[in-house]
């Protein structure tokens, strides 16, 4: 009831307020209206105590001085005491203010005018503080529930943000490992029965890199779905730049004429970078032998102390422009994520396809060693 219906309730403490002030035993035996009227406006205010603190506790207080010159002989004013705990529960600071030397005056007030003892003022003063504690005590521990209902809210929608990054992070590596993966496979399956006859030799090696790249494929298939199975085995490492030598061979097994050129001192890189640098070059040759018709490509590897610039150019017709897929949305979505910046289009010369990507470096960077990259 006090959370459906607060205005109800409130209304019920009031008339019990009042109730008690005039009919209580041993507390008032006069019922001349003066009184009753007084009692009622210390009292039956309280039916809006929630929606105006500070204004029924000083209609109370009114109520609660004229009450107590009018008759004198009241122990404690009930609803006043409500409406004290009231402000202090729910009202602002100003609010409390105003309240606590409104407190302070009328007891004085009362006291002064009834020729009471002074140690009643005490007494009186006492009982409205511990009103008025109670009230700062309700306050503290409703805004402490409320501080750990938000913080829990904060953290659902933290986690959720980082379950829909995991989710993408996984889709954009499964598009990447698969895409490449089949690419190659399907380019040797296609120039290996050509080749049994004519070179028996060379066919057997093209279906060596066949299985290699489907073994391959299956194992960071494993690492990245690893992810989805919570507490179940280890992920396999997340690939690096020491990566991209074997992305160029296999390249190489499918035709094209792949060089692999490293500029200035490798310096260390965190693992998102390396994981962005192995993917941009990986999706990059998957353009290449599925669009761009070209034969030859260059991947370059430019270090400074402050950044890596990494550039993959193909000799090809760039056809990878304008494919509609995915693949170069998803690299300029790692490169970004990691801080950098990702240009693809066609090369100066007009004479193929040139993909970059530049990292800033930080002076010190808590990840893997990238090592160095060879033919």
């Amino acid at each position: 009831m006090t959370t459906r219906h607060p205005t109800a309730w409130d209304a019920v403490i009031g008339a019990a307020c009042f109730l008690v002030t005039v009919a209580g035993p041993g507390v008032i035996s006069d019922a001349r209206p003066v009184v009753l009227i007084f009692a009622a406006v210390s009292a039956l205010p309280l039916t809006w105590r929630r929606r105006a603190p500070l204004p029924v506790a000083l209609v109370c207080g009114v109520g609660s001085i004229g009450l107590m010159v009018a008759h004198g002989n009241v122990d404690w004013p009930y609803g006043q005491l409500v409406a004290t705990y009231t402000v202090a529960a729910h009202g602002s600071v100003a609010a409390r203010v105003v309240l606590a030397a409104g407190t302070v005056a009328g007891v004085v007030f009362t006291q002064q005018t009834l020729e009471k003892a002074p140690g009643s003022i005490l007494t009186s003063g006492g009982v409205f503080a511990t009103a008025f504690a109670i009230g700062v005590a309700a306050r503290a521990r409703h805004d402490r529930i409320a501080l750990l209902e938000e913080r829990a809210l904060r953290h659902a929608e933290e986690r959720e943000k980082a379950a829909a990054h995991e989710r993408e992070a996984i889709a954009r590596d499964m598009h990447d490992i698969l895409a490449h993966s089949m690419t190659l496979i399907a380019v040797q399956a296609e120039a290996g029965p050509l080749l049994v006859h004519r070179d028996p030799d060379r066919a057997a090696r093209v279906f060596d890199t066949i299985s290699d790249t489907a073994h391959d494929t299956l194992v960071q298939l494993r690492g990245t779905l690893g992810v989805l199975r919570a507490g179940r085995g280890e992920r396999a490492p997340h690939p690096d730049l020491t990566g991209i030598a074997a992305l160029a061979e296999r390249a190489r097994s499918a035709g094209l004429a792949v060089t692999v050129a490293e500029d200035g001192e490798p310096e260390t890189v965190v693992p998102e970078v390396a994981v962005a640098t192995y993917r941009l070059v990986q999706e990059s040759l998957t353009n290449v032998v599925r669009h761009a018709g070209a034969t030859t490509v260059r991947i370059g590897l430019d270090w400074s102390p402050t950044r890596l610039r990494v550039e993959i150019a193909d000799d090809g017709h760039g056809a990878s422009v304008s494919t509609g897929g995915h693949g170069l949305i998803g690299m300029r979505e790692r490169v970004t994520a990691c801080g950098g910046a990702f240009h693809a289009g066609t090369s100066p010369s007009g004479d193929g396809f040139v993909v970059t990507a530049t990292f800033a470096l930080p002076a010190r960077a808590t990840a893997l060693r990238s090592g160095a990259v060879d033919e």
